[in-house]
């Protein structure tokens, strides 16, 4: 899963420098980084990540990450926050927490999580939409969301402080 997590944000990062109009272009800039993948891989990554295209004056039509046409930075924080976009809710139970998000959203969550080795997290289990987080023992439900929210900081407006 962390290569699609990988590929994802090298995606991100082709798209958001522009001049991308088509998948074969895309899938040959990828490959020029070491991304080994065919057509149809690519073409549910950009589903995955809503690209869309839009007219442009040079080349008919670009594809775009919609959030940063809508003015959010460029760094690599912004292209790991954009899997909070999935993000839908946390219940605790116990040392348990599960994380619902969007179909397709939660291995790569899970990925995220699992890479940042959070003193809070033993580690996580992930189906499509659905994150079992194991909690290490004596950690608090708000030393949990701290930690995430520390992972991914646009999930400080969906699960609060």
């Amino acid at each position: 899963m962390k290569d699609r997590v990988k590929r994802h944000l090298a995606i991100r990062k082709i798209i958001s420098g522009g001049g991308i109009s088509s998948q074969e272009d895309l899938l040959h800039k990828l490959k020029s980084k070491g991304f080994s993948l065919t057509q149809a891989t690519l073409s549910r990554d950009l589903k995955v990540l809503q690209v869309a295209k839009i007219p442009d004056r040079e080349k008919s039509y670009i594809y775009v990450i919609p959030e940063l046409t809508r003015g959010n930075s460029n760094s690599e924080t912004s292209m790991v926050n954009f899997l909070a976009d999935g993000f839908k809710g946390i219940q605790f139970s116990g040392s348990l927490a599960v994380v619902k998000t969007i179909p397709g959203y939660a291995s790569s969550i899970a990925s995220v999580i699992d890479s940042a080795n959070s003193w809070e997290i033993l580690g996580t289990i992930a189906g499509d939409d659905t994150i079992l987080i194991v909690l290490k023992e004596g950690v608090s439900k708000r030393d949990v969301i701290n930690g995430l929210i520390l992972i991914m900081p646009s999930l400080k407006e969906k699960i609060g402080q």
